[in-house]
């Protein structure tokens, strides 16, 4: 994606469940006098999606859980151009909303209220994209292993070779991303460096990580294809049981899974090491892919 110029800012659709639907959050802010998503700028550095997870909590103290990303929104402010990124998020917790100069009041409305109420157009267009979404039903944090310096140089067995200093910085990087999704398990291919691209994420989550050799790269003799589909069996098992869980795999495997998972032939699905998708996914299989 091409450098994004002017102001960054992100936000979410912050929704829970009622007896007869969904209730989503908005906000009003006092100094503007409008109803609007909850939305802030991004701190320097800091990824859209922890931004759009922050100031949810910030704004209306709200801690939600990134599922799908939403349509993003561009319009001008202050004499610049602003790109504002939103995600849906499952609210999991509140801690009891008190007023502020920021935002001095907020409301749980069904989502047709909450387009009526929100003073700007690409609101209700985000609000409305949110509406058209099934059911997501589990989401999946799914990650290629960090960096491990170069095969050609690592004199041991090929799945015992570590990261390296650059692997580890990307192992933390992608734990504080992995947090946001609450995942109740984290899953890894058998390497020992796909391991350890899980272990920070371990440690900040107080969680096992479980081994699973359907995740791996094909073995010698093995068709890639053959591999692809078992990786996007065990994927999608772990996404049928509901909930949030993060998994680790391999480079050479994990395209033509999330073709076989996503149907998508004309999509590229290339995964750079230490990075990933987050993918939502319904109870008919998989709803929406998003690159981390």
């Amino acid at each position: 994606m091409a450098a994004v110029t002017g102001i960054r800012a992100a936000g979410g659709v912050a929704w829970r469940p009622s007896d007869d639907g969904v209730r989503v959050c908005v906000v009003h802010r006092p100094r503007y006098g409008d109803w609007t998503l909850p939305k802030g700028k991004l701190e320097p550095g800091e990824h859209p999606m922890a931004a759009a997870v922050r100031e949810v909590a910030e704004e209306a103290d709200v801690r939600g859980v990134p599922q799908v990303r939403l349509p993003s929104v561009r319009y001008r402010s202050e004499g610049q151009a602003k790109l504002v990124d939103y995600w849906s998020m499952l609210a999991v917790a509140s801690g009891g909303f008190e007023p502020g100069t920021e935002v001095d009041d907020i409301r749980w409305l069904a989502v047709d209220e909450a387009i009526r109420l929100v003073s700007y157009p690409h609101d209700a267009e985000v609000l409305g994209a949110f509406a058209a979404l099934p059911q997501v039903t589990a989401t999946v944090a799914l990650v290629r292993h960090a960096h491990a310096g170069k095969r050609a140089t690592w004199t041991g067995p090929d799945t015992a070779r570590p990261l390296d200093a650059e692997g580890w910085a990307q192992a933390s990087a992608l734990a504080g991303l992995i947090a946001l999704v609450r995942p109740g398990r984290l899953v890894s291919a058998s390497p020992r460096r796909c391991v350890q691209t899980l272990d920070p994420a371990a440690a900040l989550l107080d969680l096992p990580i479980e081994i699973c050799g359907d995740l791996d790269e094909p073995q010698p003799g093995q068709q890639g294809d053959e591999q692809a589909l078992a990786t996007a069996a065990r994927v999608l098992e772990l996404a049928q049981a509901g909930g949030q869980v993060a998994v680790c795999s391999q480079g050479k495997v994990l395209p033509r899974a999330l073709e076989r998972l996503s149907g998508r032939t004309d999509e590229d699905f290339t995964t750079p090491k230490g990075g990933g998708w987050l993918l939502a996914f319904t109870a008919d299989g998989l709803l929406a892919t998003d690159r981390l």
